[in-house]
């Protein structure tokens, strides 16, 4: 789905992010693991054409990123942030709110809400204000009006590390499980290997904005490619 060759980012007149090639697969979930100040999160506003590179193409679906029309390519995903980043309204009101967007007839939109909404378990909590919700359940509101967009790739910037460790565990369950049967192309930023090994299909190892080694879990923490990466994974 997603091919990136010689990619080069900058930001603040500084490199940001360099990638030399990465291939990401339709339905693969890719976790992004790396220290502070990586170039993780650099690296989903650059899939969400939020801040383009200085050198390099990213192709998305046979497509150069530069040469997708900016509305028609983010009708096609969806970016879940850190923080839930709810409005002053019902559970309900927010998951629709980016199906109002797009001019989905109202009963329509109401059936994916119920859809998601309880895939995300918080279909009991479709009135309350957003408000009125704990962390954990607002990050779950979140989630699903996401899902509920069916976008092809979804992204998300650690959307666990504001909630406490029992809620995040069971955030990590259900949404591993969703995904397993929804088979949604997703990209994952977090700073736990553990979370990125349970999560991802493959994990992506930024260091210093480079990308240093792509595998699959076990593969990265038995033979990391380098002492950077070796030395990232002792801190952990």
């Amino acid at each position: 789905m997603i091919s990136i060759n010689n990619l080069r980012v900058q930001r603040n007149g500084r490199d940001a992010l360099n990638i030399d090639s990465l291939e990401i697969k339709k339905g693969e979930t890719l976790a992004v693991v790396g220290p502070n100040g990586a170039g993780k999160s650099t690296f989903l506003l650059v899939l969400a054409h939020l801040i383009k590179p200085v050198n390099g193409g990213i192709t998305f679906k046979g497509k150069l990123l530069r040469d997708w029309d900016d509305i028609e390519y983010r009708r096609r995903i969806a970016f879940v942030f850190q923080d839930p980043l709810l409005m002053d309204m019902s559970v309900e009101d927010n998951i629709a709110l980016g199906l109002k967007f797009r001019g989905v007839k109202k009963e329509d939109a109401l059936e994916q809400v119920i859809k998601w909404s309880r895939a995300m378990g918080v279909d009991s909590l479709l009135k309350r204000r957003a408000g009125q919700l704990s962390g954990g359940e607002a990050q779950r509101v979140s989630l699903a009006r996401a899902f509920v967009l069916d976008p092809e790739l979804l992204l998300m910037d650690e959307p666990f590390s504001a909630v406490d460790p029992q809620t995040r565990t069971q955030l990590l369950k259900d949404l591993t499980k969703v995904l397993a049967q929804d088979h949604r192309t997703t990209i994952f930023v977090t700073h736990n290997l553990k979370e990125a090994a349970q999560f991802g299909d493959r994990v992506a190892v930024i260091i210093d904005g480079k990308l240093k080694q792509v595998g699959k879990p076990k593969q990265i923490k038995e033979k990391p490619v380098d002492k950077s990466v070796r030395g990232f994974l002792k801190g952990l």
